[in-house]
């Protein structure tokens, strides 16, 4: 039995109100009692938050993790701790791993091994979408959902047959299954490493047009309103494709869209001078485009903030540009990364907060993300204003390539319950 514990003094932030409050928590393995508590059970453990900041554990929708395959990258182990530090209580991995997560045994392998491996951090298998990820045959679907797979998903190999992703997102309307596509179209981004525009070409490096995504995604939805399939458009990074998921959106379809934090708070000049820790697919754009993207998480178009958690070692990011591999590490950050929204006055608190743990919770049908009395106690305490700079060579990751790096950044995890249980600081 894990012992019960009180925080008292806490600033709540509860993403399903409008409104930070200061009140007390009382949790065991789930959340006994919320608000102005005044009392403890005997023997519970009683914590002074000091006027700190009081959230559900974040969900992080998009994470690579090499176990297996590519162990040298990161392990189940090294993303729990980075996870931890970072906030995140729960991980969806993507199924990109070695062998390629594409059948029952698969998914329950990751259920089963995961959390024992991650320290306490919840592991949450995303699916194939089609075999060997290849994107010609759709996989079992059912089987997979019926095992414990939260979401299916191709990765960063975008679908080109329409047919095939009309089947698959029919297909899932049986399960109630969430399809992730990332939308990109490679014949447009054949060759490309950054963000197409004046930029790329003073750099001399070949880009990626706005309008590789922009086509896709207006693919993606035409097929989402035909199916009735629960789509969610996969880290979107452009202005131009926004209107798009409004339209749809307005006429009823069940699509969603998530964002990278990096997108929120980047932008294409952070590429100058050759930086590959800021080479990301999909790449860096205007500050139009991240304006945009604000915006949108504002106005709840965005549904979902995610780190896109994507280790690559140090002889793969240290290359000329062109040759260096797509990717950055997000665990430890997203929460940092997306609270400088905030201290800047773009996006509000509970706005952000909304977007990294119940929104996510929402779309994949999970009890956690919120504060309510019942739910699993995945709870941080933050000190949101407290400021660091970042040294990638310090992360818990087994990769380092932040695109943050050297970056002051402002939100510090204290600590982290999963089910009560202290994972982090304490």
């Amino acid at each position: 039995m894990t012992r019960p514990t009180l925080i008292k003094n806490a600033k709540l932030i509860d993403p399903a109100k409008n409104k930070v409050e200061v009140g007390a928590i009382l949790f065991d393995e789930k959340i006994i009692d919320i608000g102005a508590i005044t009392s403890a059970p005997d023997g519970a453990e009683i914590i002074d938050a000091d006027g700190l900041h009081l959230a559900p554990g974040l969900i992080d929708m998009r994470v690579t993790i090499g176990e297996p395959g590519a162990e040298h990258k990161e392990t189940f182990k090294s993303a729990g701790r980075a996870a931890a530090s970072g906030g995140v209580t729960t991980m969806v991995m993507q199924p990109n791993t070695t062998p390629i997560i594409d059948d029952q045994s698969l998914v329950d392998y990751v259920l089963r091994r995961g959390p024992d491996r991650s320290g306490g951090v919840r592991v949450l298998p995303a699916a194939a979408l089609t075999q060997h990820l290849d994107g010609e045959l759709m996989t079992e679907i059912g089987l997979m959902a019926e095992a414990g797979a939260v979401l299916f998903t191709n990765g960063d190999k975008p679908i080109l047959s329409s047919r095939v992703l009309r089947r698959a997102l029919s297909y899932a309307t049986s399960f109630g299954a969430l399809i992730a596509h990332r939308p990109e179209d490679p014949h447009l981004a054949e060759g490309g490493v950054m963000h197409e525009g004046e930029l790329a070409a003073r750099l001399g490096l070949p880009g990626i047009p706005a309008a590789a995504e922009l086509i896709m995604a207006e693919r993606d939805l035409a097929l989402a309103e035909l199916t009735g399939g629960r789509l969610l458009l996969d880290m979107l990074s452009s202005a131009q494709t926004l209107p798009a998921l409004k339209r749809a959106k307005a006429r009823g379809v069940s699509a969603f869209a998530s964002v990278n934090v990096h997108h929120l708070v980047l932008n294409e000049q952070d590429v100058d001078g050759y930086r590959t820790f800021a080479k990301l697919s999909p790449p860096l754009r205007s500050e139009d485009d991240r304006v945009a993207l604000t915006h949108a998480v504002t106005d709840g178009l965005i549904d979902v903030i995610v780190s896109g958690h994507d280790p690559q070692q140090a002889e793969d990011k240290r290359l000329p540009f062109e040759e260096a591999a797509f990717g950055a590490v997000g665990l430890e950050t997203l929460l940092a990364g997306a609270l400088t929204l905030h201290h800047k006055g773009d996006v509000a608190l509970n706005t952000l907060i909304r977007a990294m743990t119940l929104k996510p919770a929402e779309l994949l049908k999970l009890p956690t993300g919120r504060l309510s009395k019942g739910a699993p106690a995945d709870i941080i305490l933050i000190d949101i204003g407290a400021p660091f700079k970042l040294d990638s060579d310090r992360l818990k990751s087994k990769s380092n390539n932040s695109p943050f790096d050297k970056k002051l950044l402002q939100g510090v995890v204290k600590r982290t319950f999963i089910a009560g249980r202290t994972v982090f600081g304490g």
